[in-house]
Order: C-alpha cells, then structure tokens, then sequence
C-alpha cells in the first residue's frame, strides 16, 4: 500500500467514544458527522480491532480501492486520532491527493469534533 497522506490530532473524548464513531457514524442517539459531498460514498468499515484501529473502504468511487486506516491511542482520557490515506494502485496527482487529505481533515477534526461539542 502507498500512502497518500496522514495526520495526527487529539480529540477530547476517551478512545472508545471516537472508536464507536468511527465503527458506526450513523449511531442512534449520535450527532450526525458524517457529511459527505455529492461525489462521495459511504464507506464500510473492513476492519475494526477495539480500541485502537479502524479500516474503513473508500469515501470516493473514482478511487474505490483506497483505504482509510484510523490509529486510536488514549492520550490521558482524550484520543489521539491518526488517519491514513492508503492505496494499493497508482496515487493520484497532487491537486487530488490535496482534496483527499482536507477533505479527511474537515470530516474528522471539524465535524466529527464538533459533534462531540468541542
């Protein structure tokens, strides 16, 4: 797998609240987050090992054999959050690698903190 992009942020809930995001963003009684654009699929979840990472498939169907992998580690009872672009084909050029990365960045260090009203 060739990476396409990473990134590292805390966010302020403990590790099994945001695991549980990420497992199901769509969870009764959970802020919705998961707002994808016109161009973008919902994505399955392909691996899971509780608490600390989470394989989604990909958000977008002109790449569908990307891979977004999340690494989850406590950071005194809040979460270090880590995602990774990741695919097994050629990467793409840099304009949409760029579009691939912030588009990560706003889903999870903006609207999925948000949901958590932080």
């Amino acid at each position: 797998m060739i990476e396409i992009g990473s990134r590292t942020k805390a966010l302020p809930p403990p590790v099994r609240v945001v695991f549980d995001s990420l497992v199901d963003p769509h969870a009764p009684g959970a802020r919705p987050w998961l707002d994808l654009y016109r161009d973008e699929i919902e994505p399955r979840v392909l691996e899971a090992v509780r608490p600390t990472r989470v394989v989604w498939s990909t958000l977008w169907p002109s790449r569908p054999d990307d891979r977004i992998r999340f690494d989850l580690a406590d950071r005194g009872g809040s979460t270090l959050l880590t995602f990774t672009l990741l695919t097994p084909s050629d990467p793409p050029d840099e304009k949409t690698a760029g579009h691939l990365r912030y588009r990560m960045n706003v889903l999870l260090y903006a609207d999925l903190r948000y949901s958590y009203g932080q």
